[in-house]
């Protein structure tokens, strides 16, 4: 049994929205549910169409709501809830249109600046209004390469609010990164910021323009915003083939009356990216109203976000938490932005900000709260975070110190909700709710509405055991597509192929005897670092540009309470693995994918295990390396090159 770290008391309980929502659906329905998380979800699954139905009328979504509840079909995701349902997710995120404050946006260097729910509609309509002025029509593409600033904020609702279809990078990727990912969508106007700052450096961004603008031919109109608190842009720069738009012309604009056509509850809303695991990453197309729906349940049931409450993630434009954070604006509650390096000069920088802003959400990485704990400092004697109710950790698994670090040295008597779920779902499978205790290393529960498991190799629930996430039941944020993926073909693969008509995530858990989950990382290739889902094939494509290097194999290592990238490589004939080509192999990733990308360390090797069918096998590297049994080794024709990636040194410091 893990330790048990906090139950709710009564009054918060009986505070709580699912409290509110228990009430609501018992008087509907004549049930009694007894304040019981686990009947509450019971009824949730076994009822699918009802529960969503009722989180649309509670939560108050503007729209029209058809009578049907849900069509059902053979194939798990093509289930349709709320068929023929229409509403606009931009209005419902215009939820108030006040003098109040409905944006904040701090810095790393602490330029603060503030929107209110007033100036964020006048803005956003002023922006749908420009938008249609270059004739973008609904389904068109809109793209974004910005920093997490309001402006990107008013370009995403500004976008989905004519039916425009929005996808980001965040600017920590590179040229490379960020062709790979738009060229597949063809989008026709690029928002850019001219620049950006990370711990202390000040980065260009209009310089990657004109590679961008050449290899995506697509885009026809650029639209340039400076970066907040830095001075107005002097000169803009022109692009060839395209016209160049300052974001300041928009602002001046007095046109902000923009009518909320409503479009059909699984039109395409944002196009998000896979990891890239094989070949250039998947374009994941959202619906707007499976997202409003999912996002509005786990902001208010699980996390009890209220009217007027502020809250903050940190997080990148480029990550799936950037979308779930701004649709709490649907809740009437206010968010709070932060770009730059979370530990910037400070280490509580992040805190400090929770306490000056009154957050009362605060949601970080398991890897930072990690950082925090190895400070070795007790911060609640530091920073008295008197309004914070929930903190939320996402990412990758946090450990068992560092739940108890965070009632130990941040705050007692705090709701800390770890949470885990993917791009691919743009939420969560499993995650908090204040019905129930939290345990040292344990998520709380399952999301409402979603039937998860684990399940063994042969396709069996299983219990304290180790084994694959699962979902057995359809919900409503299952994306609508891939992009341009004929007969749905990767789409299947992806997420069917282990388990028939079953959502297979990828991801290894275990199921407590609390009802609660452990995630222990990827069960596939894909790569995890500071939780952020990255693909092999994008680092093998810089590799492979070296003369030096004949093939590459590159892996997550599990590595305190995070995971880091090991790049394995084979050198061709008279080469050496020098200072100098490792440098430059680092280099050269930071510059064209991202940052992150950059592995941790680089090691020679002479063989590359392989299928006989010649498929590298880079899950097997990775269970040996952490000292995991190989399965199926006969399906290798190199079994014993295997041996090379026991006991290395280099991956013991």
């Amino acid at each position: 049994m893990y330790k048990k770290l906090w139950h709710p008391p009564d009054r918060i309980k009986k505070n709580s929205n699912l409290f509110k929502f228990e009430k609501f659906i018992s008087k509907r329905f004549s049930k009694n549910f007894n304040n019981d998380y686990e009947k509450i979800h019971e009824w949730s699954v076994k009822n699918s169409g009802q529960f969503w139905n009722n989180v649309w009328d509670f939560t108050n979504v503007k729209g029209k709501k058809n009578k049907t509840k849900f069509k059902k079909s053979q194939k798990f995701y093509k289930n349709i809830f709320l068929p023929n349902s229409k509403l606009n997710f931009c209005e419902n995120l215009l939820s108030q249109n006040n003098r109040k404050k409905a944006l904040t946006f701090i810095s790393e260097n602490g330029f603060r600046e503030v929107r209110t729910w007033y100036d964020l509609n006048k803005n956003v309509k002023n922006i749908s209004n420009y938008l249609k002025k270059l004739n973008i029509k609904p389904k068109d593409r809109v793209a974004a390469y910005m920093p997490n600033i309001p402006e990107t904020v008013e370009a995403f609702l500004g976008t989905v609010a004519i039916g425009a279809i929005w996808s980001s990078c965040s600017p920590d990727f590179g040229t490379n990164g960020v062709v790979e990912r738009f060229s597949q969508i063809r989008p026709k106007i690029l928002f850019v910021t001219n620049k950006y700052f990370y711990n202390g450096k000040n980065i260009n961004i209009l310089k990657r323009l004109p590679e961008i603008i050449k290899k995506i031919p697509s885009i026809k109109h650029i639209i340039i915003s400076k970066y907040p608190g830095q001075t107005n842009i002097r000169k803009f720069p022109k692009y060839k083939n395209t016209i160049t738009h300052n974001w300041k012309n928009i602002y001046k604009r007095k046109n902000f009356y923009l009518n909320f056509k409503q479009f059909n509850f699984e039109h395409d809303l944002a196009i998000l990216y896979s990891s890239g695991t094989t070949g250039k990453p998947k374009c994941i197309c959202h619906k707007a109203g499976g997202v409003l729906l999912q996002h509005l349940k786990e902001h208010q049931l699980h996390c009890d976000i209220k009217e007027n409450d502020n809250v903050f993630y940190f997080t990148t434009c480029g990550w799936m938490m950037w979308n779930w954070l701004i649709s709490v604006l649907a809740s009437k509650a206010s968010i709070v932005l932060f770009d730059g390096f979370p530990m910037y000069k400070r280490k509580d920088l992040l805190l400090r900000i929770a306490k000056k802003e009154n957050i009362t959400l605060f949601g970080v990485s398991a890897k930072y709260i990690d950082e925090l704990r190895k400070t070795k400092k007790n911060y609640k004697k530091i920073h008295n975070l008197k309004k914070l109710r929930t903190i939320c950790s996402t990412g990758s698994p946090l450990s068992e110190e560092s739940f108890n670090y965070v009632y130990k040295n941040i705050k007692s008597n705090v709701h800390l909700a770890s949470i885990s779920g993917g791009t691919d779902i743009v939420s969560c499978f499993v995650l908090g709710n204040l019905y129930q205790s939290v345990y040292s290393g344990e998520i709380q529960c399952k999301g409402l509405g979603m039937d998860v498991r684990v399940f063994n190799e042969k396709g069996k629930s299983i219990l304290n055991k180790k084994g694959e996430l699962v979902c057995i039941n359809p919900f409503p944020s299952m994306p609508n597509k891939f992009w341009k993926d004929a007969k749905d073909k990767k789409f299947k693969k992806a997420y069917f192929n282990k388990f028939k008509n079953i959502w297979h995530h990828g991801d290894y858990a275990k199921i407590t005897n609390n009802n609660g989950f452990i995630i222990f990382g990827r069960s596939d290739t894909t790569l995890n670092p500071g939780g952020v889902r990255l693909g092999t094939a994008e680092i093998y494509s810089e590799v492979e540009k070296f003369k030096e290097i004949k093939e590459s194999l590159a892996v997550g290592q599990s590595w305190d309470n995070d995971i880091r990238i090991i790049l394995f490589i084979i050198l061709n004939p008279k080469y050496q693995l020098t200072n100098n080509v490792v440098n430059r192999i680092k280099l050269q990733i930071k510059k064209n994918v991202s940052p992150r990308h950059v592995p941790n360390k680089i090691i020679q090797i002479n063989d590359i295990p392989r299928t006989k069918s010649g498929k590298i096998v880079e899950l097997a590297v990775k269970n040996t390396i952490e000292g995991i049994g190989i399965k199926n080794k006969e399906a290798l024709s190199n079994p014993q090159s295997l041996n090379q990636f026991k006991n290395i040194k280099e991956l013991k410091y």
